[in-house]
């Protein structure tokens, strides 16, 4: 009888329906009975903070007047009331948590200009929590950053008061730029792009005022002692123990270009005005291209004040500007200091780089130094006046330009050693000349551009890969960014491009020159060139003398790209092997090469190029971006030089590709394809699942391809394709239990990344008889030799590796290099005076017939058995044939055949003295000696013949005797 509410008053007790505005009251009853926190009533505070939030979302969507009453009991007051009790971390989080969840869901506009209406928000950011509880923070700055989402043109007068000159949102925030937490720094990045985008004027220009520049300077800073930090890691990791480290410091480095790019490409003029000045003058000139020089300016005594980077991480560095930044006056400015620079401008005065190749009018000096006070130190000084901020400004100008002198004078002292370190032009034209051979008048021109311009010196300097390609890979990334950078102008990168001196050239020949080295250095045995490099250079060779579709060069540098060819696929004949493992890294190779092409923004993502080039893979490094271990890695490495310079030397003599890949997949069969199989040869068969599951089906062996096939219901004699497999890539087994199954494993072609064998299926053939089934297993065991030694032959005619038979699709396994047909006779014994009987070698095959050669016997009496004439034959033909060279190569298989194989022919001395008798008159082919061939004529009065020939079988095919020379390799 006591819960009327007429007796108790409105919301005392709980209502049953959570969400109703019943309940909302009676927790604004709960929250008034609650005001001070105590350890007693957390809990409940708590509890009804979440239970508000739920409550007032809900009633976004389905009754106004729930935010009515929210508004009218001024509920907000509350949340300022709690937190400004030393209550704790416990309520305190959920009180943002509460805000967080309220405003990230809330969609209504109205609503939302409800609760933002009585400044009690402002009044929250504004409020002091204990930043050192990890939880308390990462709950402010989402929330700060929720509200960041909800600025527009309407919004923004809710958190920028114009009266005040007060932006609490925005200055709160950006105190945490530099926190330790990445989590608090990309929030702060994120709500800084939102404020930017919300076009207030008033705003901006108070953003532009007060706030951009110690932001900027400090932000500047913050980044800067980040590179440093990013260089030292780089100095002390020669073993490669720092990778996770380095990745963590090069992914904040893109972090903060990518955010710098966001502003700049958000074209606010007066913005981008200053923090373009800011990166110029104390980050990108002082520390990148300044460290480009090899005597840097000191500017500091003591080591861990270090104002520069190395070469290697500047080139790094730089190469990431371009790559991602392309607001034009700031590219435009940065390339035309760095490749346009020379020793005057810089010692006369370095500010007016600036001035002179960019429209910045910046009165500080070019440094990279702290700024004059904390952020947070210059954001508490907003409310005073702008005179004195405009004070403040003028005396840390004049300071600046003190130590400008300072540094100026030290780096004119630095630029006097580097004039007294120079060596002769003398030398200079001597060192040229065997590293780029031009002509002496451009020798001349190109020295004198380059020793006045320093940072381009460095830049072409860096390309020589003396003992490495360390620093080569960084210069190529620069050059292949400047060039592709839409921002530069293109006069800027003549320098790069063109040969400025000489007009008759179409490009830089010194530039052009060094990409040739590198690609010809890589073509060497256990060159230190990586393949990352390699591909680098040729793309950038490529994009710079290709012009719609037409090559500008000269034919000099045509022929040594073609030597450079020709040395690649020497290289590449020597792991050149009848192996299964061979044609696997052959194909995939290639594959690899079509299917993920090389991406420059990715390769500079990569914190391991930094390190070191190394040749172990215990490091996780990528393959192309290390050294080869091995001697499967340095085929492997072999055959992608080879593809890499095959296809710059066809795209420069604007030829097409007609013999890769090996198998055209336009030609193959497709699944679901119907095919005519009227006078094929079919096996049924039943193909047994994993699961259980039987499927007839008909097994059809192609030259490549292996194809079950179901009958096509609609046309008799025709199938549809249902399963396809190349045959190179099957395994077959037998059963033991059952003669009539088969084990059969189709496995997908063998990748890099997976380095096993993955199966693409695996299952089992159930035939009508083990007739059947042995037919099957012989032709796919055939049809898969048979398709392996199809595709070596194809490799062994794109490496100029002659063969005897050079369309054949099917010679016999793993002879292809072991010997070579002659010419059969005519007739026996009826052959020319002039046209001598040659000496021949067949491919030692279990089964085949071979020859058998007798020299130096003499006839023995008759009735003498003559089997020890026999054999002495064997050994004399196996000695013949290693005199005669025909012995297989290092790295091909050798294959001695038993003794029991070899078939003895009759004895032709019958059949001599037959033919003798009847006066004609025969030439033997005498052994050949001391590098002489001697012609023996018999006549038909000696009883004594020396046998210096082979003899065969009447089944031996006739072909031509053609002449050897020392060293090559001849196929069947």
């Amino acid at each position: 009888m006591f819960r009327s509410r007429s007796w108790f008053g409105g919301g005392l007790w709980k209502p049953k329906n959570p969400h109703s505005l019943e309940h909302l009251k009676y927790l604004y009853n709960v929250l008034s009975k609650n005001q001070i926190v105590s350890e007693n009533n957390r809990g409940l505070l708590v509890e009804t903070l979440r239970s508000i939030a739920e409550i007032l979302i809900w009633g976004d969507q389905n009754d106004s007047s729930v935010f009515d009453f929210f508004l009218e009991k001024n509920m907000l007051s509350f949340f300022l009331r709690i937190m400004k009790q030393k209550c704790g971390s416990y309520v305190c989080v959920q009180l943002l948590q509460t805000l967080n969840i309220l405003f990230e869901n809330i969609r209504n506009e109205t609503s939302l200009y409800y609760l933002l209406s009585n400044n009690h928000v402002n009044s929250i950011i504004v409020h002091k929590f204990d930043f050192s509880d990890e939880e308390v923070m990462a709950y402010y700055i989402s929330f700060l950053k929720t509200l960041s989402l909800k600025l527009n043109a309407h919004t923004i007068h809710f958190f920028y008061n114009e009266h005040t000159n007060d932006f609490p949102l925005y200055t709160e925030a950006i105190k945490f730029f530099n926190h330790s937490e990445g989590m608090v720094r990309i929030a702060v990045r994120t709500l800084t792009l939102n404020v930017y985008r919300v076009e207030d004027a008033s705003m901006l220009a108070f953003i532009r005022d007060r706030t951009a520049a110690p932001y900027f300077s400090n932000l500047v800073w913050f980044i800067g002692n980040h590179i440093i930090e990013l260089d030292t890691c780089v100095r002390n990791d020669a073993d490669h123990q720092s990778q996770n480290r380095l990745s963590d410091l090069v992914a904040e480095h893109l972090d903060h270009l990518h955010y710098l790019n966001d502003i700049l490409c958000l074209d606010i003029s007066d913005l981008n005005k200053v923090l373009s000045e800011h990166l110029l003058h104390k980050l990108l000139v002082p520390l990148y291209v300044y460290s480009l020089t090899r005597h840097k300016n000191i500017l500091c005594q003591n080591q861990d004040e270090r104002k520069h980077v190395s070469v290697v991480v500047a080139l790094f560095l730089l190469s990431q500007v371009f790559l991602i930044v392309s607001h034009a006056p700031l590219v435009h400015t940065l390339a035309a200091v760095m490749l346009l620079s020379d020793l005057e401008t810089i010692q006369t005065d370095a500010s007016k780089m600036l001035e002179t190749y960019g429209d910045i009018r910046f009165n500080r000096s070019i440094a990279f130094s702290p700024p004059k006070e904390s952020l947070e130190k210059s954001l508490e000084n907003l409310s005073e006046s702008l005179s004195m901020s405009d004070g403040v400004c003028e005396e840390e100008c004049n300071l600046e330009e003190g130590k400008e002198q300072v540094d100026g004078s030290s780096l004119n002292e630095d630029i006097e050693e580097m004039k007294f370190l120079n060596v002769t032009d003398e030398e200079k034209e001597q060192r040229l000349a065997l590293e780029c051979p031009l002509t002496l008048q451009t020798q001349n021109n190109v020295t004198e551009s380059m020793s006045n311009k320093p940072f381009l010196e460095t830049i072409l300097n860096s390309l020589f890969c003396t003992e490495n390609d360390y620093a080569s890979l960084f210069a190529l990334c620069l050059l292949y960014a400047l060039a592709n950078n839409r921002g530069i102008d293109r006069e800027i990168l003549d320098p790069i491009l063109f040969n400025s001196r000489n007009s008759t050239s179409l490009y830089n020949e010194i530039l052009i020159d060094r990409l040739i080295h590198i690609i010809t250095l890589s073509c060497q045995t256990n060159a230190k060139v990586r393949l990352v490099t390699l591909e680098l250079a040729i793309k950038l060779l490529t994009q710079l003398v290709m012009s719609e579709g037409q090559t500008m060069l000269r034919d000099s540098d045509l022929s040594a790209i073609e030597a450079a060819k020709e040395q690649s696929t020497s290289l590449l004949k020597n792991f050149y092997k009848s192996e299964d493992i061979f044609l696997d890294m052959f194909e995939d190779e290639y594959s690899e090469i079509q299917k993920r092409p090389l991406n420059v923004e990715w390769l500079t993502m990569d914190s391991n190029i930094l390190l070191p080039p190394t040749g172990t893979p215990m490091t996780g490094i990528e393959f192309t971006k290390r050294l080869p271990c091995g001697e499967v890695e340095r085929a492997r490495r072999a055959i992608r030089v080879f593809f890499l310079i095959r296809e710059l030397y066809l795209t420069l003599n604007m030829e097409a590709e007609t013999q890769l890949p090996l198998t055209n997949p336009a030609n193959c069969v497709q699944v679901d394809k119907v095919l005519d199989l009227n006078n094929s040869d079919l096996i049924a068969c039943t193909v047994v699942w994993k699961d259980g599951q039987k499927i007839r089906r008909f097994l059809v062996i192609d030259v490549v391809q292996l194809i079950l096939v179901e009958p096509d219901t609609s046309k008799l004699g025709w199938g549809v394709a249902k399963l396809v497999g190349f045959l190179q890539d099957i395994e077959v087994a037998g059963d033991k239990d059952d003669s009539r199954c088969l084990h059969l494993t189709i496995y997908k072609p063998l990748s890099s990344t997976t380095g096993n064998r993955v199966p693409l299926l695996s299952t089992k053939f159930i035939f009508d008889d083990h007739i059947r089934c042995m037919a099957a297993k012989q032709r796919l065991t055939k049809g898969r030799i048979k398709a392996r030694q199809k595709k070596m032959n194809q490799i062994a005619r794109l490496l100029d590796i002659p063969t005897s038979i050079p369309h054949s699709s099917t010679p016999p396994p793993n002879y292809a290099l072991r010997g070579l047909r002659h010419e059969r006779l005519v007739g026996r014994g009826q052959r020319q005076k002039d046209h001598p009987r040659p000496m021949f070698i067949v491919n030692r095959v279990p089964g085949f017939a071979a020859q058998m050669r007798r020299e130096n016997v003499v006839a023995p009496p008759a009735g003498f058995p003559s089997s020890t004439s026999k054999r002495g034959d064997n050994n004399t033909n196996e000695k013949s044939q290693e005199e005669n060279g025909m012995r297989s190569r290092d790295n091909s298989p050798k294959m001695p055949r038993p003794r029991s194989e070899e078939i003895p022919l009759e004895d032709m001395r019958l059949r001599k003295a037959t033919l003798t008798s009847n006066g004609l008159s025969i030439s033997h082919v005498c052994h050949e000696k001391d590098g002489q061939m001697s012609t023996c004529s018999t006549n038909g009065e000696s009883s004594t013949v020396i046998r210096k020939h082979s003899e065969e079988t009447s089944f031996t095919c006739p072909q031509e005797v053609k002449p050897r020379r020392k060293g090559q390799v001849e196929t069947v």
